[in-house]
């Protein structure tokens, strides 16, 4: 996945990180869920923490591992479950029960229609919007030439020290069963399992992913290496570039496009320009994969030579059978001609 810059509006595209996938309604992933204004999450959201800035709806529940942010006007359907500290803004509306393990800072005139519950302190106030706060205090940072502070403030809001990248909903998306549409460019990462039609702007679509819909853009459209696609792919005015092993279910419409020889496409493929076979990866970003299996491989050939090395010099401490037999028949040849050569020298005498 790329990675968020410095100063780079972080909720400028849909990014779906390495691993995450659509689980009985639910949208699952290892890292942070940031989602922008007024957009619409149609599904139940399981991450580590949770934020979202004003008039967002959900339509099922929330459960954040870490904390929970939720802007004014937000409406969730269900339950919302937190397992650190939980912020909630004015006039948002939760249909289940509020469970939070940390502390608690609400808003005015919230409604929880089951209830809530939390084990730290609870604040009854109006929390500023998280994006308004972050402004506020970086501009702040940066005023008195704290640059680093500020940056530092910045990543560990996006999740950038986190092992695993945030998905991040840029502002008045839709995203559902049907389809996931914004007007922005999107990516998805590795190994995730989607559901629904994909329309953005732009689409890039990483390695061994499974996608059960179509893909359409404006420009141009990559799918990776391995990656299925079980519906059309389409662009209006881009270029379409399909990796190795990659196959797509349904027919593929574009102004050029790219074709791996190993590709399957089980449909109509219509060029209005042209139509180019080729045998190079399709994408510029580093595959993770690959190299974890080099290095395991590298790892794996490296102790089967030190186990080789052990072995042979076990071997050379190891005696030679031959060696032990001829030093021993020496010294009892020896021990035996000691009393006849004093038997000799006895004769001698007489």
């Amino acid at each position: 996945m790329h990675d968020v810059q410095f100063g780079s509006d972080p909720l400028s595209e849909l990014a779906i990180p390495d691993g995450t996938t659509v689980e009985e309604h639910d949208l699952v992933t290892d890292g942070d869920v940031l989602i922008g204004g007024q957009s619409t999450v149609e599904f139940g959201v399981r991450g580590r923490s949770v934020v979202a800035d004003e008039r967002v709806r959900f339509g099922g529940h929330i459960e954040a591992e870490g904390d929970c942010r939720l802007d004014m006007w937000c409406d969730v359907q269900d339950d919302v479950l937190v397992g650190e500290d939980a912020y909630i803004g004015e006039r948002v509306h939760i249909g289940g029960e509020l469970r939070v393990a940390g502390d608690l800072d609400i808003g005015d005139d919230v409604d929880i229609e089951e209830g809530f519950e939390a084990n730290g302190w609870i604040v009854i106030r109006n929390p500023m919007p998280t994006i308004v706060f972050l402004f506020v205090y970086l501009s702040q940072l940066l005023r008195i030439g704290e640059e680093a502070a500020a940056k530092e403030v910045l990543d560990e809001m996006l999740g950038d020290e986190s092992e695993h990248d945030p998905i991040r909903i840029p502002r008045g998306a839709t995203v559902s069963d049907d389809a996931w549409r914004v007007s922005t460019p999107a990516t998805v990462g590795d190994d995730c399992r989607l559901h629904g039609n994909i329309r953005a702007k732009s689409l890039e679509v990483g390695r061994d992913n499974v996608v059960f819909g179509s893909l359409r853009a404006r420009t141009d459209i990559v799918v990776g290496r391995g990656t299925e696609i079980k519906g059309d792919v389409t662009t209006r005015n881009g270029d379409v570039r399909i990796g190795p092993g990659a196959k797509v279910w349904g027919d593929i419409s574009a102004k050029t496009v790219h074709l791996h020889e190993n590709a399957t496409v089980d449909g109509t493929i219509r060029a209005r320009e042209e139509m180019r076979m080729h045998t190079e990866e399709v994408l510029d970003r580093p595959d993770e994969s690959a190299a974890a299996m080099a290095e395991m491989a590298e790892e794996l050939e490296h102790g089967g030579e030190t186990e080789d090395e052990g072995e042979q010099e076990a071997a050379d401490e190891e005696p030679v059978e031959g060696e032990d037999d001829a030093d021993g028949g020496a010294a009892d040849s020896g021990a035996e001609e000691e009393p006849e050569s004093e038997s000799e020298s006895a004769e001698a005498s007489n």
